[in-house]
């Protein structure tokens, strides 16, 4: 019996377009978080209405409800851990290692990120052309951009929290506290530590987990086929 014979016209397959074939992991997590963010508002502009016809309270609309701490505090809280868990990850693991894990360098020697910027590299980032101050600023400029955005979601989070504090304090007969007087409560330290916990966690589970388990085709696992003990992404 003879094949059939192949199609002189194979089917063409739709081109990705570069912007998205370039972007394409921001583009889409940049779409989830908006997803999540719109999610979270309306689910807690809900609650946030419930609450206050319990408390015989005039309801908002999602409008007022997103200038409300209890909007704030509850985005900025998870803000600063996220930003937290970046920044110390990041400054971690340039003096630290871990025997096996792909999120780890290698036990022994320096690798590609160890070495020094070299002025004269093809399309180089400016600061490392110009050298001095900007280089030296440009050399950690990832670790003190995620800390900066810790600082300012912290202070978010300390700004939203004692104004969505104060309105509980006053809904049971209490005192509104300012931003600075909430800083000494245990609700911002609970707030703040129950988030931190959960993100050091995840950072111990994947750098662990890395070790044992794979993802074909991931730039944060070992190839499937490397031992447990190789250490670094491969």
């Amino acid at each position: 019996m003879r094949a059939a014979p192949a199609s002189a016209h194979p089917v063409a397959r739709p081109r990705v377009p570069a912007l998205v074939r370039d972007n394409g992991i921001a583009l889409v997590v940049g779409v989830l978080f908006v997803l999540a963010l719109g999610g979270q508002a309306l689910t807690g502009w809900s609650v946030y209405n419930e609450d206050q016809q319990e408390h015989g309270e005039q309801q908002v609309g999602i409008t007022e409800y997103l200038t409300t701490g209890h909007f704030g505090e509850a985005v900025f809280e998870n803000f600063e851990s996220e930003f937290l868990q970046m920044g110390v990850f990041v400054l971690l693991t340039v003096f630290l290692r871990q025997k096996g894990s792909a999120e780890s360098k290698k036990l022994e020697g320096e690798e590609e990120v160890d070495r020094e910027p070299d002025p004269n590299r093809p399309s180089a980032p400016w600061p490392v052309r110009v050298g001095g101050p900007a280089l030296a600023l440009y050399r950690h400029s990832l670790t003190i951009a995620l800390f900066a955005l810790f600082a300012v979601s912290f202070a978010m989070h300390v700004v939203t929290g004692s104004a969505e504090y104060s309105a509980e304090q006053q809904a049971h007969g209490g005192q509104a506290v300012s931003a600075l007087a909430y800083l000494g409560t245990p609700q911002m330290w609970f707030e703040s530590f129950q988030n931190w916990q959960s993100e050091f966690m995840s950072i111990v589970a994947l750098t662990v987990l890395a070790i044992f388990l794979r993802q074909a085709g991931s730039p944060e696992s070992k190839p499937v086929d490397a031992p447990h003990d190789e250490t670094g992404g491969g």
